[in-house]
């Protein structure tokens, strides 16, 4: 009945179907490794308060030259709890603007802190409101604390597609936070990846807002991963519906002596298909029962 399948048109239906689920079975689990990897960010930035903080220089790689960006950070270290002394440079401060918390639109504050060795990391001091003017109008920024400071925040990976960098109300002006584009603009080298602000010796002005850190929705992933391997599954439902809905057409073409022809001829090789071990032990049985022996 199923002879059919032997065709060339459904060998390659056989073919693809089978294609087409090691396809989806590999999306599958590209977005499970996905799913990973965003649990273990949610995973850093929930710990980040219960962890001791690590040094900044011995996470980062540092930079070598003055106007350029040391090496980026892989995504395994962003949001990593980092600790940093130096020294603010507010010269060359910058405004991240249109930049929005809780539905406000304002500006992020960035301030480099140059290290001894010459090397400076860039720290996001955190957010303040626009003014009433509107929103490219210069915001009031608390002044950066003069002298030794030690500030502890998180590794934020830099942004992408860089914007272009102005200078406007006595600062670096930008739409993004990208280093290797804000590094041309300095005159020490810099670290590859800015800081968020969570704590700060002597303390951060109170009139800073904490940029909040958004979580990676990782079940979306997880919920992708199981569609695709469902997807993968129903592929051969539908190769082997395919297949039963075919034969059972072909049954239908056949007359009624066509039919018995083909249920008898069936029957035929099921009667003379061998029998296996435990049904010539009941057969044998059976015969001892009735009194009917085998010649």
């Amino acid at each position: 009945m199923y002879r059919f399948l032997l065709t060339p048109r459904w060998l390659a239906a056989a073919a693809l179907t089978v294609v087409a689920a090691v396809i989806m079975v590999m999306l599958g689990n590209w977005q499970l490794r996905r799913y990973h990897e965003r649990t273990a960010i949610n995973d850093r930035i929930d710990a980040a308060n219960a962890v001791q903080a690590v040094p900044l220089t011995g996470t980062l790689a540092a930079p070598t030259a003055a106007g350029t960006p040391g090496a980026a950070p892989g995504k395994t270290l962003a949001w990593t709890k980092v600790t940093v002394t130096g020294r603010y440079d507010s010269t060359h401060e910058i405004q991240a603007r249109g930049r929005t918390v809780n539905g406000d639109v304002g500006f992020e504050i960035i301030t480099p802190l140059v290290l001894d060795d010459g090397t400076a990391v860039l720290v996001d001091r955190g957010w303040v409101p626009a003014p009433a003017a509107g929103a490219t109008a210069a915001p009031e920024v608390p002044a950066a604390p003069a002298g030794t400071v030690t500030v502890v925040g998180q590794v934020h990976l830099s942004e992408s597609r860089p914007a272009a960098v102005d200078r406007r109300d006595g600062r670096l002006d930008t739409r993004r936070v990208n280093v290797p584009r804000l590094a041309t603009e300095l005159p020490f080298p810099v670290y590859g990846a800015y800081v968020l602000l969570t704590e700060q010796t002597p303390a951060n002005d109170p009139a800073f807002s904490t940029i909040p850190i958004p979580h990676e929705d990782s079940w979306q992933n997880g919920g992708y991963a199981v569609q695709w391997w469902i997807f993968a599954g129903m592929a051969f439902v539908l190769f082997g519906w395919q297949a039963r809905r075919e034969a059972q057409e072909a049954r239908s073409d056949l007359s009624p002596e066509e039919q018995q022809a083909a249920e008898e001829a069936a029957r035929r090789r099921k009667q003379e298909r061998p029998m296996d071990r435990v049904e010539e032990a009941d057969l044998r049985k059976r015969r001892l029962a009735t009194g009917d022996r085998a010649d």
